[in-house]
């Protein structure tokens, strides 16, 4: 099991001892993260190894799972994307799926025994609603908040403002609440399956596995199969880019459970594969390390991202990355130093072409993407980040609340 004392080569010794004597203070204290999936999506991959490094360093830390039916994921999709600046027709029947569904797992749920209790995305907000306070509660939002329907928004705020803080991934997604609101960047383990050094054989096995060709530059994009991530567009610039360069797309992703539109965008994509253009969903983070590590380019093209840590990990690899130029993506490159940012299919198509045409660019931008990981968003940050939020509550929560 992997423990904060791991990281060390990777951050020093400095940080690793002052997050020891930082957890201390919360030696005494439960906490629990609550959200809607074990896996699929960059959230479950954060709050896997997040919470078993809070266990590492003294912090017993749980992670429990809402559950709901067909209905219930079909209409918090609909409010992730109308809160990523999409249209939802928001009627009493999708409230009352809503809300019932939260007053169900409320009450198999015993959040009162915990000291901190962290809610992560809008599936399990209307949790507090259902409990007496007796801890601090915050709200970890993921999602790109820079222009929600402002129709769910209002039905959303009286209860945000129920928490003790916020956060959320930048600056931009802070919204007019009346809760402290704080931004912590995601960040990668290091050390998963998805992220860890791999040998040559083992990423060979993985490709030969999958039938994917190297014999052409691999040109990737890995994200669920959602419409913002904009697959489309994807295979447009790669069409519009093999008129100068040969190289084969693959286009991987895994369908989360919580994510019902999933498995249709993943369908309506199927004609458009061909021999240079692959399409797969499957949940293998093994062949997402192969295919980060063997691509000469990776592409994040997204019109909407909460984050994007698909980026990250591909920066960790050493593989530059052109990213779209919205949400948390511009927090992680510097568009010409150690990646691209594009805003439309044309200009993803041209570079592209940049990429793959000039091998001593990529090799540049790479070496420079692994470096800004490294300082700023590998595992062990987060966990200091949630460390000194959780440790502020102390004095402040029973002032606020008697």
């Amino acid at each position: 099991m992997i423990g904060i004392e791991d990281y060390e080569p990777y951050v020093g010794a400095e940080q690793i001892e002052r997050i020891l004597q930082k957890a201390k203070a919360l030696a005494d204290c439960k906490v629990v993260h609550v959200n809607s999936t074990y896996y699929g999506g960059g959230v479950a991959e954060i709050l896997d190894p997040l919470s078993l490094l809070m266990n590492n360093v003294g912090i017993d830390t749980s992670w429990l799972l809402i559950k709901g039916e067909p209905d219930f994921f079909s209409v918090t999709k609909k409010m992730h994307n109308a809160l990523q600046g999409g249209k939802i027709n928001f009627t009493e029947m999708k409230t009352t799926i809503y809300e019932d569904s939260l007053q169900k797992n409320a009450i198999r749920m015993n959040l009162n025994d915990f000291g901190r209790v962290v809610i992560h995305d809008p599936q399990p907000l209307f949790l507090i609603n259902h409990f007496k306070k007796s801890c601090p509660w915050i709200w970890r939002c993921h999602i790109d908040l820079s222009s929600p329907d402002q129709e769910l928004w209002d039905y959303m705020a009286p209860v945000v403002e129920r928490y003790d803080a916020m956060i959320v991934s930048s600056e931009s997604y802070k919204r007019s609440v009346q809760v402290p609101q704080l931004i912590f960047m995601p960040a990668i383990d290091p050390f998963s399956i998805k992220n860890k050094e791999l040998s040559q054989a083992e990423i060979d096995e993985r490709l030969e596995h999958y039938q994917i060709p190297t014999d052409l530059p691999l040109v990737v994009q890995i994200s669920r199969f959602d419409t913002w991530k904009d697959p489309v567009g994807v295979i447009e610039a790669f069409k519009k880019a093999r008129r100068e360069v040969d190289a084969t797309l693959v286009l991987l992703g895994n369908i989360a459970s919580d994510d019902p539109e999933g498995p249709q965008i993943y369908e309506s994509l199927l004609e458009q594969a061909e021999d240079r253009i692959i399409l797969i969903s499957q949940d293998d983070s093994a062949l997402v390390n192969a295919l980060q590590r063997s691509a000469a380019v990776v592409l994040q093209k997204s019109i909407r991202e909460g984050f994007g840590l698909t980026v990250t990990e591909a920066m960790w690899k050493g593989t530059p990355v052109i990213g779209g130029n919205v949400g948390g993506i511009p927090l992680q490159i510097q568009d010409g130093y150690d990646g691209f940012l594009v805003s439309s299919v044309d200009e993803a198509a041209e570079r592209i072409v940049t990429l793959l045409k000039y091998a001593n660019l990529r090799e540049q931008m790479g070496r420079r993407a692994r470096e800004n990981v490294g300082k700023k968003f590998l595992l062990s940050r987060l966990l200091e980040q949630y460390i000194d939020l959780l440790d502020a509550f102390d004095i402040s929560f029973h002032l606020r609340n008697g």
